[in-house]
């Protein structure tokens, strides 16, 4: 694999590197809004990456009245697909978001350790 073919696969390469980036996130901070930002990030890795599988280059839009046969579509299902990803995805991090709330609010910590701590001692 040369630098040629990893600059035609740009979006994918910064799909992945934006994926583990939020993973390691996820993984590392204790901090649930750290956790819900790190979550975020994996979403719109994955949003990068399958509108990048439905693009062409020199694509027209779908939507011409006389194409002519050799003319080369961009897929739209994937864009398709994705707007309804993030509208999921917003739901989700609001979702999460308010029980972070409620969280804090019974424990006065949103800090992963702190609240194992705390359940522990209260067993």
């Amino acid at each position: 694999m040369n630098l040629t073919n990893i600059m035609a696969n740009f979006y994918y390469v910064a799909a992945i590197i934006f994926f583990l980036i939020g993973l390691y996130i996820m993984l590392t901070h204790p901090n649930l809004i750290k956790k819900v930002i790190g979550m975020n990030i994996i979403d719109s890795s994955i949003f990068l990456f399958f509108v990048s599988v439905g693009y062409i280059e020199g694509g027209k839009s779908p939507i011409i009245e006389n194409p002519s046969p050799l003319t080369e579509f961009v897929n739209p299902l994937p864009s398709g697909l994705m707007l309804t990803g993030i509208v999921v995805s917003v739901s989700i991090t609001a979702f999460a978001l308010a029980l972070i709330i409620r969280i804090y609010q019974e424990y006065g910590t949103i800090n992963v350790e702190e609240i194992v701590k705390i359940r522990s001692e209260e067993e």
